[in-house]
Parts: C-alpha cells; structure tokens; sequence
C-alpha cells in the first residue's frame, strides 16, 4: 500500500484493493511476507514479554499494573483524561473464575450433519468421482451444512474440485445458519423448506436450490425464505432462491450468480463481481459500495428503485443490450427449472412486456473499465 486513499475506488495502483485484472498484475505480495512479518511481531512480543517479567500471554491477562500509562496521560490529547477505571483490575465474581481460556471447547463436530450423513453418503464421489444423489432431512440446530464436505472434496480433488451436480442432496426441513457455507464446485444443495442466516456465506463454485415446501398454501414471493446477510463474501456458484430475503443480501459478492424474488435493506452492498437477479421489492440502501459485478432488478416502479438506490458508486439504466438481455432471460429460465418459480413463470410469459420492468444496476468505475478494454480489444483486432 502506498496510502493512494483509492481503496473504494477499484483504482488502487498497486493492485491490492481492486477487481481490475491488469491492475491485479501489479501485485507484488507473497504469502511469506505475511508469514515473515508475523514473526518479526511474534519476535517483539516475546522481547516485551520478557522485560515485564511474563512466560506467556496468559501470565499478563488482566495484569493492569504492568501497563505504563505515563506516555497517554502526559499527551495533549489526554489533558483531563482520568484512566482509574480502565486500570482498576475487574473483580472475579469468584475466585476461580478464569480470565482466559483454561478449558478446551468441544464444538460437537461429530454430531454435524455432514459427518453423520453427507460425508458418508458422498464416499463414491470423493474416492471415484462418481455421481451421487441422497434425500436427507434438517433441523436448524443444523449448522455450515455442506462445509464439513466441501473440504473432504477439496483434500481429495483439490482446486479443481469436482464438476458440477457430481454430489446432489435433496434436503427437507428448516436449516439453521450458514447453510452451504463455503459450498464447493461440483456440490449442489437442493432444500426444500427454509433457512436461517447466511446462506451461502463464502459460496465457493457449489450450487443452493431453496424453495417452500411444496404442500405450503402462503405465496412465496411475498415471505421470507432465507434471513440476513446471505451470500456473504461468496466467490463463485449459483444461488435460486423461491422467495424473499431478509437485510443485505448478496454483501461482498464477488462472483457468485443468484436470483431471488425480493430483499430487505442494503443489498449488493460493497458487491464487487458475480451477477445478481431481484424478481422483487428491495429495502433501502441498494448497492452502497458496489464496485464491480452486475445486478437486475425487476422494478415496475422504477421511481421507488431510484429512491431506495445508494447512487453513489452506481448507475441504473435500461437492459437493452443483447448480451444482457439474453444473460438476464437464462437466469429466470434456470431460477424457474430449478424452484419451480411463479414469478419466474409469469415474467418469462410475458417476456415482451416485463423486460422493459428491468432496471439494471451497473457500478460506473466498472463500467469504465469494461469500455477500455473493449476499446482496447477492438484495437487488437484493427492491428491484426
């Protein structure tokens, strides 16, 4: 970092805070300088540690005596500033009460999910890389399903992990959070219920399929289906979800393909890569920090869209390019194959006239740097 304060930008020069790929090759780091300079703080602990007196971390927890605060209080800044409170010692509310950890924590992997049965079920596909299909049931206290086997795929295969719909679950029931956390490619999670926070948190090339039960008599679209902060992070693979979800949806995508049929507050925020459908109505906030990637909102009330629309970093405009429109149709057609859709069904029957409904968001420095390279593309080719 050379402090260029460009960051939200997609501009960083020396290619650390951007999605650009020619400014990417300008990134100079290596794991090992991470790794060097932690040992260099690891370093100039153990020499502080042992001028105070302390063999390990746990001696100096809650040792508010060995602090010297001369330096703060005698600052301009701290003129005034009483710090007795702050470097008073708590009171333990008994006398064992521990001050760090003094017992190891028991996380009850092997009562998972995936260890009971998804693993087990997937045996042929992570030894041979043969198809397998399975029906299992949820509960919510459920949690990172999918997790647990994306990385027995990923120690087996490796980065190429597996091709797509290799390992298919059928799923029934009401998932608990992080439902396909971290999901990896050639996995496909298909349930038929609902689901808590985070689905899809760091999606990773695998695939979510999430719609109400079938025998459910509430119109989908108009319920919530999945909770907060769903797609968090994701880098790759698909997402169809057959109803609503709850507040920032899709944060920090940056390659993951989805569509779902309404969001809360603060969609797309921060989103640099990846496509993104709304068959539905949006919260406020829409795209705050979007950098990068592409987003299509059904919005009959386009005024409304515009108003609930952080425009700071964004533009919306009409789909009428051919790749877009034909970009845009695929993954209505692919979200109805999927979930069985209504709204996805309705806006395909009436093609001609909901497609001019559709607002396309699209990240103005992103798009200035798609028209570069298309500049420069078309250049290459003149030469030639």
């Amino acid at each position: 970092c050379i402090m260029m304060r460009k960051c939200h930008l997609n501009t960083c020069p020396v290619g650390i805070a951007t999605q650009d790929p020619e400014l990417r090759k300008k990134f100079r780091g290596k794991p090992e300088h991470t790794v060097n300079y932690l040992f260099m703080v690891a370093e100039e602990t153990r020499q502080i540690m042992a001028q105070l007196g302390f063999r390990s971390i746990n001696e100096m927890v809650g040792r508010v005596d060995a602090l010297d605060a001369r330096a703060a209080i005698q600052h301009w800044k701290a003129d005034g500033l009483d710090l007795t409170k702050l470097l008073t010692p708590a009171t333990k509310p008994y006398p064992e009460a521990g001050t760090y950890c003094m017992q190891p924590q028991n996380h009850g992997l092997e009562l998972s999910l995936d260890v009971n049965k998804l693993v087990p079920l997937a045996k042929p596909a992570l030894e041979n890389g043969e198809r397998v299909q399975a029906e299992v049931d949820i509960v919510n206290t459920d949690r990172t399903v999918g997790t647990i086997l994306s990385h027995e795929v990923a120690k087996k295969w490796g980065l190429g992990m597996l091709p797509n719909d290799t390992i298919r679950f059928k799923i029934y029931g009401s998932a608990g959070q992080s439902f396909g956390a971290f999901l990896g490619k050639g996995i496909t999670l298909e349930l038929e219920g609902d689901a808590n926070d985070y689905v899809g948190k760091g999606l990773s090339g695998g695939k979510i399929i999430i719609y109400p039960p079938k025998s459910s008599t509430f119109v989908a679209e108009e319920n919530i289906l999945v909770g907060n902060v769903c797609l968090y992070g994701a880098t790759s693979g698909e997402a169809y979800l057959r109803g609503r979800a709850a507040e920032r949806f899709a944060v920090r995508n940056s390659g993951a393909r989805a569509v779902i049929e309404g969001v809360g507050d603060h969609a797309l925020e921060y989103m640099t890569g990846g496509r993104v459908v709304i068959l539905g109505p949006t919260g406020r906030n829409v795209a705050a920090g979007m950098s990068g990637g592409v987003a299509y909102v059904w919005a009959p009330d386009r005024d409304l869209l515009r108003i609930n629309t952080n425009l700071g970093m964004v533009e919306l405009e009409d789909v009428v390019d051919e790749a877009d429109v034909e970009e845009l149709k695929t993954m209505i057609e692919l979200h109805q194959n999927h979930t069985d859709s209504a709204v996805a069904g309705d806006v395909l029957d009436r093609w001609d006239e909901t497609l001019p409904q559709f607002v396309k968001i699209m990240p103005t420095d992103y798009k200035r740097v798609l028209m570069q390279r298309q500049a420069a593309e078309k250049g290459e080719v003149a030469a030639v």
